[in-house]
Protein backbone atom coordinates (compact mmCIF):
# COMPACT_ATOMS: atom_id res chain seq x y z
CA UNK A 1 0.00 0.00 0.00
CA UNK A 2 1.58 3.11 -0.90
CA UNK A 3 1.28 6.60 1.31
CA UNK A 4 -0.59 9.60 0.54
CA UNK A 5 1.44 11.85 -2.31
CA UNK A 6 3.77 14.24 -0.57
CA UNK A 7 3.86 16.76 -4.15
CA UNK A 8 2.46 19.82 -3.76
CA UNK A 9 -0.51 21.08 -5.46
CA UNK A 10 1.03 22.62 -8.40
CA UNK A 11 -0.01 23.73 -12.05
CA UNK A 12 -0.12 20.82 -14.58
CA UNK A 13 2.26 21.96 -17.22
CA UNK A 14 5.27 21.53 -15.59
CA UNK A 15 4.57 17.83 -14.53
CA UNK A 16 6.05 15.69 -11.70
CA UNK A 17 8.65 13.62 -13.21
CA UNK A 18 11.78 16.76 -14.01
CA UNK A 19 13.36 18.56 -11.07
CA UNK A 20 14.28 21.29 -13.18
CA UNK A 21 10.87 22.54 -14.58
CA UNK A 22 9.28 21.85 -11.50
CA UNK A 23 11.80 23.91 -9.60
CA UNK A 24 11.05 26.84 -12.39
CA UNK A 25 7.93 26.46 -11.60
CA UNK A 26 7.98 26.67 -8.02
CA UNK A 27 11.00 29.41 -7.45
CA UNK A 28 10.79 31.24 -10.31
CA UNK A 29 7.46 31.37 -13.06
CA UNK A 30 5.79 34.38 -11.92
CA UNK A 31 7.79 36.33 -9.05
CA UNK A 32 8.14 39.73 -9.99
CA UNK A 33 11.33 40.60 -12.16
CA UNK A 34 13.49 44.27 -12.12
CA UNK A 35 16.95 43.26 -13.29
CA UNK A 36 17.44 44.34 -17.01
CA UNK A 37 19.81 41.74 -17.71
CA UNK A 38 17.70 38.66 -16.35
CA UNK A 39 14.92 40.47 -18.33
CA UNK A 40 17.25 40.74 -21.76
CA UNK A 41 18.12 36.95 -21.48
CA UNK A 42 14.25 35.74 -20.52
CA UNK A 43 13.02 37.63 -23.67
CA UNK A 44 15.96 36.11 -25.59
CA UNK A 45 14.85 33.19 -24.99
CA UNK A 46 10.92 33.38 -25.23
CA UNK A 47 12.00 33.93 -28.22
CA UNK A 48 14.08 30.92 -28.73
CA UNK A 49 11.06 28.82 -27.28
CA UNK A 50 8.92 29.75 -29.91
CA UNK A 51 7.39 26.17 -31.50
CA UNK A 52 9.39 24.07 -28.85
CA UNK A 53 8.64 23.39 -25.14
CA UNK A 54 10.03 25.40 -22.63
CA UNK A 55 11.79 22.68 -20.82
CA UNK A 56 14.09 22.08 -24.20
CA UNK A 57 14.97 25.55 -23.19
CA UNK A 58 15.43 25.42 -19.73
CA UNK A 59 17.34 22.27 -20.04
CA UNK A 60 19.87 24.61 -22.11
CA UNK A 61 19.46 27.97 -20.55
CA UNK A 62 23.08 27.86 -19.20
CA UNK A 63 24.81 26.59 -22.23
CA UNK A 64 22.75 29.69 -23.77
CA UNK A 65 24.52 32.00 -21.34
CA UNK A 66 27.79 30.76 -21.99
CA UNK A 67 27.41 31.26 -25.38
CA UNK A 68 25.75 34.41 -25.64
CA UNK A 69 28.59 35.85 -22.77
CA UNK A 70 25.77 36.24 -20.42
CA UNK A 71 23.42 37.88 -22.01
CA UNK A 72 25.67 41.14 -22.19
CA UNK A 73 24.03 43.25 -24.95
CA UNK A 74 27.19 45.15 -25.29
CA UNK A 75 29.18 42.21 -26.19
CA UNK A 76 26.22 40.69 -28.57
CA UNK A 77 25.92 44.08 -30.49
CA UNK A 78 29.65 43.31 -31.31
CA UNK A 79 28.94 40.28 -33.02
CA UNK A 80 30.49 39.33 -36.28
CA UNK A 81 29.70 36.40 -38.98
CA UNK A 82 32.28 34.25 -36.95
CA UNK A 83 29.90 34.44 -33.82
CA UNK A 84 27.26 33.43 -35.74
CA UNK A 85 28.82 30.33 -37.20
CA UNK A 86 30.14 29.66 -33.53
CA UNK A 87 26.50 29.72 -32.33
CA UNK A 88 25.37 27.72 -35.29
CA UNK A 89 27.88 25.36 -34.58
CA UNK A 90 26.85 25.18 -31.10
CA UNK A 91 24.90 21.89 -29.83
CA UNK A 92 24.20 23.20 -27.05
CA UNK A 93 21.66 26.05 -28.07
CA UNK A 94 18.99 26.01 -30.39
CA UNK A 95 20.71 26.35 -33.56
CA UNK A 96 18.28 28.68 -35.53
CA UNK A 97 19.86 31.40 -37.48
CA UNK A 98 16.91 33.40 -37.83
CA UNK A 99 16.70 33.99 -34.27
CA UNK A 100 20.14 34.18 -33.45
CA UNK A 101 20.22 36.92 -35.47
CA UNK A 102 17.10 38.57 -33.91
CA UNK A 103 19.11 38.49 -30.81
CA UNK A 104 22.12 40.12 -32.10
CA UNK A 105 19.26 43.18 -33.07
CA UNK A 106 17.74 42.66 -30.32
CA UNK A 107 20.95 43.38 -28.02
CA UNK A 108 21.17 46.52 -30.54
CA UNK A 109 17.33 47.61 -29.72
CA UNK A 110 18.17 47.18 -26.07
CA UNK A 111 21.17 49.62 -26.02
CA UNK A 112 19.39 52.18 -27.71
CA UNK A 113 16.44 51.81 -25.77
CA UNK A 114 17.97 51.61 -22.37
CA UNK A 115 20.23 55.05 -23.24
CA UNK A 116 16.81 56.91 -22.02
CA UNK A 117 14.95 54.09 -20.07
CA UNK A 118 15.85 51.02 -18.12
CA UNK A 119 14.45 47.55 -20.02
CA UNK A 120 12.36 46.65 -16.77
CA UNK A 121 10.94 50.04 -15.63
CA UNK A 122 10.13 50.35 -20.01
CA UNK A 123 8.15 46.61 -20.07
CA UNK A 124 6.72 47.11 -16.33
CA UNK A 125 5.22 50.56 -17.70
CA UNK A 126 2.77 48.18 -19.59
CA UNK A 127 1.19 47.27 -17.05
CA UNK A 128 1.49 50.76 -15.12
CA UNK A 129 4.20 48.66 -12.60
CA UNK A 130 1.13 47.12 -10.89
CA UNK A 131 1.23 43.06 -11.20
CA UNK A 132 -2.03 41.75 -12.37
CA UNK A 133 -3.13 38.82 -10.38
CA UNK A 134 -5.84 36.08 -12.44
CA UNK A 135 -7.53 33.53 -11.01
CA UNK A 136 -7.35 30.75 -13.10
CA UNK A 137 -9.01 27.10 -11.63
CA UNK A 138 -7.65 25.39 -15.10
CA UNK A 139 -5.61 25.64 -17.78
CA UNK A 140 -8.46 26.92 -20.00
CA UNK A 141 -8.43 30.20 -17.52
CA UNK A 142 -4.85 30.93 -18.87
CA UNK A 143 -4.33 33.06 -21.85
CA UNK A 144 -2.54 32.86 -24.55
CA UNK A 145 -2.47 36.33 -25.11
CA UNK A 146 -3.89 39.99 -24.37
CA UNK A 147 -4.26 43.28 -25.02
CA UNK A 148 -1.18 44.47 -22.73
CA UNK A 149 1.15 42.03 -24.45
CA UNK A 150 -0.46 42.98 -27.98
CA UNK A 151 0.29 46.54 -26.90
CA UNK A 152 3.73 45.78 -25.93
CA UNK A 153 4.39 43.52 -28.48
CA UNK A 154 3.63 46.53 -31.28
CA UNK A 155 5.78 49.06 -28.25
CA UNK A 156 8.75 46.36 -28.82
CA UNK A 157 8.64 45.86 -32.59
CA UNK A 158 8.49 49.93 -32.82
CA UNK A 159 12.20 50.06 -30.94
CA UNK A 160 13.31 47.60 -33.29
CA UNK A 161 12.90 44.16 -31.53
CA UNK A 162 12.32 40.83 -33.12
CA UNK A 163 10.93 37.28 -31.95
CA UNK A 164 8.85 39.45 -29.82
CA UNK A 165 5.18 38.76 -30.98
CA UNK A 166 1.57 38.91 -28.63
CA UNK A 167 2.13 35.10 -27.64
CA UNK A 168 5.92 35.60 -26.80
CA UNK A 169 5.29 38.41 -25.10
CA UNK A 170 2.75 37.16 -22.87
CA UNK A 171 5.00 34.12 -21.83
CA UNK A 172 7.68 36.87 -20.66
CA UNK A 173 4.67 38.54 -18.64
CA UNK A 174 4.16 35.06 -16.93
CA UNK A 175 8.04 34.38 -16.43
CA UNK A 176 8.40 37.89 -14.81
CA UNK A 177 5.39 38.23 -12.74
CA UNK A 178 4.04 41.08 -14.12
CA UNK A 179 0.92 38.46 -14.16
CA UNK A 180 0.16 35.91 -11.90
CA UNK A 181 -1.35 32.88 -14.04
CA UNK A 182 -0.45 30.02 -11.29
CA UNK A 183 -3.77 28.20 -11.10
CA UNK A 184 -5.86 29.36 -7.44
CA UNK A 185 -5.68 25.72 -6.68
CA UNK A 186 -1.55 25.64 -6.81
CA UNK A 187 0.45 26.22 -4.21
CA UNK A 188 2.78 29.20 -5.68
CA UNK A 189 -0.43 31.13 -6.57
CA UNK A 190 -0.71 32.68 -3.06
CA UNK A 191 2.76 33.18 -2.21
CA UNK A 192 3.47 34.97 -5.64
CA UNK A 193 0.50 37.21 -5.01
CA UNK A 194 2.04 38.35 -1.45
CA UNK A 195 4.65 39.59 -3.54
CA UNK A 196 3.43 41.01 -6.48
CA UNK A 197 1.06 43.03 -3.92
CA UNK A 198 4.33 44.13 -2.48
CA UNK A 199 5.98 44.62 -5.37
CA UNK A 200 6.78 48.37 -6.66
CA UNK A 201 7.64 49.10 -10.04
CA UNK A 202 11.36 50.35 -10.95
Amino acid sequence: MTGPSTQPSRCPWPGVDDPLYTHYHDTEWGVPQTDDVTLFEKLTLEAFQSGLSWLTILKKRENFRKAFHGFDTNKITRYKQKDVDRLMADAGIVRNKAKILATIDNAQAYEALTKETPFAQYLWEHVDGKPIINKPKSMADVASQTDISLAMSKALKKEGFRFVGPTTMYALMQAMGMVNDHLVTCHRHAPCAKLQRAFRAP
